[in-house]
């Protein structure tokens, strides 16, 4: 039967799942019974597990695995070989299945390379999880979470770029988009100028400039 999304003649898709037009499954991937949306990206050796639920443009990198209870919003990035987890005393003599810890990982989140999500947290809308991270409560939106344990560093921009210190005003502008930020309350962040459900417009869509420009700067 045709389908609208492409999956690479050496993975495998189980009966049952629903996948969204646009979606590519590369390489050696086993998708479960599950739900992926719209223009979805799996790298080489990824698996998705029964019952997860995944939104739509989330890109999913080498070697990442998304066990049963964890819920993916739009838009979020999981870096090469993150480690998601849906038990937190696992046995091999005792069975769980009826346990899972939920994991929700909120619109446009980003989870780096090699980080670890102890399961049942939640992590906050547009946060940024850096490389080999280990995080083990929730996250606020827009964090940056860094080290082991993961601890909140600082906060990242819809483009994810660190934001500087907060002017007079409380006022932290992204030195990529020019879009401000300031805290509603302390530890509640929100962008000012561009509503957190619409998408970056197309000009702020394509970077131009390497990170590490922006890092010599803090």
């Amino acid at each position: 039967m045709a389908t609208d999304y492409f999956v690479h003649e050496s993975s495998f898709v189980d009966d049952g799942a629903k996948i969204g037009s646009g979606t590519k499954i590369w390489h050696f991937s086993h998708i479960a019974k599950c739900s992926i949306g719209e223009n979805c990206i799996f790298s080489q050796n990824t698996f998705v597990a029964d019952g997860v639920i995944i939104g739509n443009h989330v890109k999913v990198q080498n070697n990442v695995s998304i066990y049963a209870g964890t819920i993916i919003e739009d838009d979020v990035f999981l870096g090469p070989s993150c480690v998601l987890t849906n038990v937190l005393n696992p046995r091999a003599q005792v069975n769980r299945h009826n346990v899972y810890e939920k994991t929700i990982i909120r619109k446009g989140a980003t989870v780096g390379a090699n980080a670890t999500i102890v399961c049942g947290i939640e992590l906050g809308r547009y946060c940024f999880i850096a490389a080999g991270a280990v995080v083990t409560k929730n996250v606020p939106d827009y964090a940056l979470m860094a080290g082991v344990p993961g601890k909140q560093t600082g906060w990242m921009s819809r483009s994810g770029v660190k934001l500087p210190k907060p002017d007079a005003v409380g006022i932290m502008v992204c030195p990529e988009s020019g879009y401000r930020y300031q805290e509603a309350e302390k530890g509640i962040l929100k962008c000012l100028d561009l509503d957190e459900d619409k998408p970056l417009p197309a000009e702020l869509a394509t970077g131009k400039t390497s990170y590490r420009k922006f890092r010599k700067k803090d």
